[in-house]
């Protein structure tokens, strides 16, 4: 999922030939899950249509103070637009809308609605190379960052004037990324390494049959999701599920205890948080048949043995990381869940109880009680897991300020 995703984003275009690349910065936007609204100069439109870009935003496209509606005069609210914005883009930004910035030079909507923001602005210049290179320009550029706006270079080619080199707007796909990496440089968990396990391990007694538990799995990939919107990079081992990760999650898929040991710990040395999410089997079959087991072959039990210990582990080798397990009891479940803290090495624990009504396998909700190594104990109300694996993490963050 994008850094973008759900994000409230003020797109300004200013009167330059760049503006014919405004519709795919649109488009971009749009296609990563942000809502998109447009200003525009005046002077804008004789480059791209309003129309164009109300189709593309599903928004009016606003470039005036006032317009008439039904032979009604209506405020469009520029400090409304400014207080609506997560982020202000403005490409193309052209040398006359730099130097209005600069000097709040309050002449059009655009300028108003810059003036009036209080969140992150991006701004994209584009000029010929000579304007571009124009000291006064290089000023205004320079005045441009040090007030805190953030101003993307410029690309290199052929430009209007039909002269080679610096001044072009960089082009959508860069904007965006730019935009995208500068965002999650400033998440808590950006440059780290999450690991998590999650869902069900299924233990086979033969080719037909298993050992397993009712684990969907949905408890994990919140976690990893969550983790991923904090801008880490999440590193997710699952068991059979039918859920399905941000195409930007590292995920293997495994189906035994012994393939999950395996993978959980060739990650767990470069790993700064490792979360075991997993409900892995406790048991596996001593003896697993090649064939399916007759019912008339007079078959009484099975024998079992225990599956390797994950967690513990991990708790064994943890040196920098930080490791969090989760306990799923249905008596003594404070005691219990302090007890693995301590017999595993963990820095916290998530107690999940069945005897809550709502909460543990399958369902889209969970009640959970975060400990930590201190032994606080800190519940949570019944939520959708998604809501709980914002919890987890700011305990996790909290923790580890």
């Amino acid at each position: 999922m994008s850094v973008l995703s759900g994000k409230k984003i003020l797109l300004g275009i200013s009167g330059g030939i760049a503006a014919y690349k405004s519709p795919l910065i649109v488009r971009l936007l749009k296609s990563l899950g942000a809502e998109v609204k447009i200003v525009m100069t005046p002077s804008a439109k004789d480059f791209v249509t309003p129309l164009t870009l109300s189709t593309l935003s599903n928004h009016p496209v606003y470039s005036t103070f006032t317009e008439e509606l039904y032979d009604n005069p209506v405020w469009n609210d520029h400090v409304a637009l400014g207080k609506w914005a997560d982020l202000l883009l403005i490409a193309p930004a052209t040398s006359n809308t730099l130097s209005a910035m600069v000097h709040a030079k309050c002449n059009n909507l655009l300028i108003a609605t810059y003036l009036s923001c209080t969140c992150p602005v991006y701004i994209a210049p584009a000029m010929d190379l000579d304007m571009y290179a124009h000291p006064a320009n290089q000023q205004n550029l320079k005045e441009l960052n040090r007030i805190g706006n953030k101003v993307l270079s410029v690309g290199e080619g052929f430009l209007a004037s039909g002269l080679h080199g610096k001044g072009r707007m960089l082009e959508p796909e860069e904007i965006i990324r730019h935009i995208s990496e500068d965002l999650e440089s400033g998440l808590p968990l950006y440059g780290k390494k999450v690991l998590i396990t999650a869902g069900p391990t299924y233990e086979p007694i033969d080719p037909v049959r298993f050992i397993g538990n009712h684990s969907s799995g949905k408890m994990g990939f919140a976690l990893a999701e969550e983790a991923r919107q904090l801008g880490a990079h999440v590193t997710l081992i699952s068991g059979p599920t039918v859920l399905v990760a941000s195409p930007d999650i590292d995920r293997h898929n495994v189906l035994t205890a012994q393939e999950m040991y395996a993978i959980a710990l060739e990650y767990f040395a470069e790993t700064d948080i490792a979360i075991a999410a997993a409900a892995v089997a406790d048991f596996k079959p001593l003896n697993v048949g090649d064939q399916k087991i007759k019912k008339e072959s007079g078959f009484q039990s099975i024998e079992l043995e225990k599956t390797l210990d994950i967690l513990a582990e991990m708790g064994k080798r943890k040196q920098k990381q930080f490791l969090l397990g989760f306990a799923l009891e249905t008596e003594d479940e404070i005691s219990n869940a302090i007890k693995k803290i301590k017999s595993k090495n963990l820095d916290a624990i998530v107690l999940n109880s069945l005897n809550e009504h709502g909460a543990g396998f399958s369902v889209d909700s969970n009640k959970v009680t975060y400990i930590d190594q201190n032994e606080t104990i800190i519940p949570f109300e019944l939520k959708s897991k998604i809501l709980v694996a914002k919890d987890i993490f700011s305990q996790i963050l909290t923790q580890n300020a």
